[in-house]
């Protein structure tokens, strides 16, 4: 028989319950995120190896995981929030470990919402590698007709929950981020990058919550390895700096949740989607470690 990392029937008996949202409406750069969440799971199911080389097992084989597909694609920007945030919100009341995928970054606003009914947000950090904060109010400084629900803005709305944010992987933000983050009672911690990365251990004392969030925008990493995203920028993580990371954040707090955005593919390489699912792979086996040993 076939294996497939999609090996639960319904959601009920999911450990994991990978949800798509390919939403791309506020997209400021070129367009193509929509087509994100099929590519990575397409990947998830036909090109990942399934034997982790870490636990020395095969993920599956002890990790049920099913995956929600939620018609977005035309939805107005407050209207897809709430879409995400409502089918959340159901999954996470079932104690349900849910993985977003996007399409552009805003998606991630309906999860970080719905978590927030669960857990209180002063008790969680969000782990963000990014290559820009979203930290603005609105998009008003490059839109004719601003939303407070772009993706540039995802960021403030998690800060304004009260979630405790590290950004790592900085290399772009505007002025009013920048003052948005030097403010000490917005709770933001930025690890900008330069040619010389920031040592792992630094990032990992800035976490000083119980629980854990982690959201990937794939332009975080250095272009090398993503070069599919809306808005690339030179420089970012490395591929195995990025893995130790986020796999030393999660054995300090305990993962509540997970999202990987901004994967637009491209017609001449899958690299992107490839590294995007095997970092989905690699999040999901360190979440459940406990069933693999």
């Amino acid at each position: 028989m076939i294996k497939s990392i999609i090996n639960a029937e319904n959601t009920a008996e999911a450990d994991v319950v990978i949800v798509s949202a390919p939403y791309e409406k506020t997209a400021s750069s070129h367009k193509g995120t929509a087509a994100g969440p099929a590519k990575v799971v397409d990947m998830l199911e036909n090109q990942i190896e399934f034997f982790d080389r870490k636990f020395k097992k095969e993920v599956i084989d002890f990790v049920k995981t099913a995956h929600v597909q939620l018609d977005v694609q035309n939805l107005p920007p407050e209207d897809n929030l709430k879409t995400i945030r409502e089918n959340c919100e159901k999954l996470v009341a079932q104690n349900k470990f849910v993985f977003l995928l996007g399409g552009e970054h805003s998606v991630s606003i309906g999860l970080f919402q719905a978590l927030a009914k669960k857990y209180s947000p002063k008790d969680v950090t969000i782990l963000q590698i990014d290559a820009h904060c979203d930290l603005r109010r609105d998009d008003s400084d490059y839109n004719e007709k601003p939303s407070n629900l772009a993706h540039s803005t995802v960021m403030r709305h998690a800060s304004e929950l009260g979630y405790n944010l590290a950004q790592v992987g900085i290399r772009s933000f505007s002025t009013d981020e920048y003052n948005y983050f030097n403010d000490p009672k917005n709770n933001v911690t930025v690890f900008e990058w330069n040619k010389d990365a920031v040592p792992v251990e630094k990032i990992i004392e800035s976490i000083k919550t119980k629980y854990l969030y982690i959201t990937i925008d794939v332009d975080g990493f250095d272009p090398a390895y993503m070069p599919g995203t809306g808005t690339p920028v030179p420089g970012g993580l490395s591929w195995y700096y990025g893995v130790d990371l986020i796999e030393r954040a999660i054995a300090k707090s305990e993962l509540i949740s997970a999202d990987i955005v901004e994967v637009s593919p491209q017609k001449e390489t899958v690299i992107t989607e490839y590294s995007a699912a095997q970092l989905a792979y690699t999040i999901i086996a360190n979440k459940f470690s406990k069933k693999l040993n």
